[in-house]
């Protein structure tokens, strides 16, 4: 829209010979005293049959539909259950094995140490499982150190059935850690390089989260949600950071964040979790600005809805969340654990040598739409 000023000292800067007709000058007479009316204004006063669905209208005055798939449902409640009620889970099966088909050799893990938190089950089980297969050793870390051990000997066991004439078998090991707490972080550090000499990657499965609407989820639990989401990334980061400049050695440390730290689940409620998780992403960006120089990248996974035990467990108490979250998923479907295999090893590898600071969001497309 013109200033009257403006246009007035446009015409007289104009040349000489141009005059202004009557109608030109009635114009700029006139101008100041002008009224402008936006033509949305005017639509709007006229009344519409859109107009209920935009902000001109009430609250659900265009139908029950308004916001349907993207509110939370402060109905949908899962607490994560206690140590005896958590599901048990296996490797995977016929994913190792030796093969003939040509890859780089920059994924290759072997001569590496891996530490992983919560590594006895779901996630952290099978990603400890994929790096093993490119040829680390692995120490399991986890609250249940029991179940641990055995996730480690089931490792060893798939390895040597895949591979029976194997020359060398990998050295995966069990240790007990509450990630929340510092001083059970550094006792498990100095366990691991006790048995395995050294540490040279880091993937932070350990966390859990609990669908409760904000106002009423009690606030011991969230303290202990970001104890080990965030809390536990954190300690276990900096404590392995610690290990590689004091042996002047490069290292890879991955975080297990989550599409939730991107954007809002629907339709279950889980405020601190998504807060706890975009945490962790943001977390490992700035470890990685902060300990580039000492040659430790740091970049984070961020899966999408994985079939895990658990997951399974929650869909069956659950049954109406599969579909309402598989139809917000391009794909049209839930990953599967071993779908973080290749991305786990790729991060950990010199594959990924010019990435730090990086998120890998394996969601199915969820966070693009």
């Amino acid at each position: 829209m013109f200033r009257p000023h403006v246009l007035r000292q446009a015409l007289r800067n104009s040349a000489p010979s141009i005059a202004l007709d009557t109608s030109a000058r009635a114009f700029l007479l006139d101008v100041p005293k002008a009224r402008f009316i936006s033509s949305t204004s005017a639509l709007l006063r006229k009344g519409d049959q859109h107009d209920a669905a935009s902000t001109a209208g009430k609250p659900g005055e265009s139908g029950d539909h308004e916001g349907q798939f993207a509110r939370t449902d402060g109905s949908v409640r899962v607490e994560y259950p206690e140590k005896q009620g958590l599901p048990a889970s296996q490797p995977v099966q016929g994913r190792g094995g030796r093969h003939f088909k040509r890859t780089l050799a920059t994924f290759s893990l072997e001569g590496r140490v891996a530490v992983v938190t919560g590594g006895a089950r779901g996630l952290g089980l099978v990603m400890s499982q994929g790096l093993v297969e490119s040829g680390a050793d692995v120490a399991l870390v986890d609250l249940n150190k029991d179940e641990a051990a055995k996730s480690a000997q089931q490792l060893v066991d798939n390895w040597k059935s895949e591979n029976p004439d194997a020359d060398r078998v990998p050295n995966v090991t069990a240790h007990y850690a509450d990630v929340s707490n510092p001083t059970s972080v550094d006792e498990a550090i100095s366990e691991i390089l006790q048995q395995h000499g050294k540490i040279d990657n880091l993937v932070t499965s350990a966390g859990f989260t609990e669908n409760f609407d904000a106002v009423s989820y009690p606030y011991d639990r969230m303290k202990k949600l970001w104890g080990v989401n965030v809390d536990g990334t954190y300690l276990f980061g900096v404590a392995v950071a610690k290990h590689l400049m004091e042996r002047k050695a490069p290292g890879s440390l991955v975080f297990i964040g989550s599409m939730s730290g991107a954007v809002v689940n629907v339709p279950q409620p889980q405020a601190p979790y998504n807060a706890a998780k975009a945490a962790v992403r943001h977390l490992a960006a700035s470890f990685a600005v902060e300990w580039a120089h000492a040659g430790i990248r740091v970049n984070t996974i961020s899966p999408g809805y994985m079939l895990t035990a658990l997951t399974k467990k929650i869909l069956d108490d659950n049954p109406e969340l599969k579909q309402k979250w598989t139809s917000l998923i391009p794909q049209g479907k839930m990953g599967r654990p071993e779908d973080l295999m290749g991305a786990v090893t790729f991060l950990s590898s010199d594959a990924s040598a010019y990435m730090t600071g990086a998120d890998l969001r394996i969601d199915g497309g969820y966070t693009v739409t």
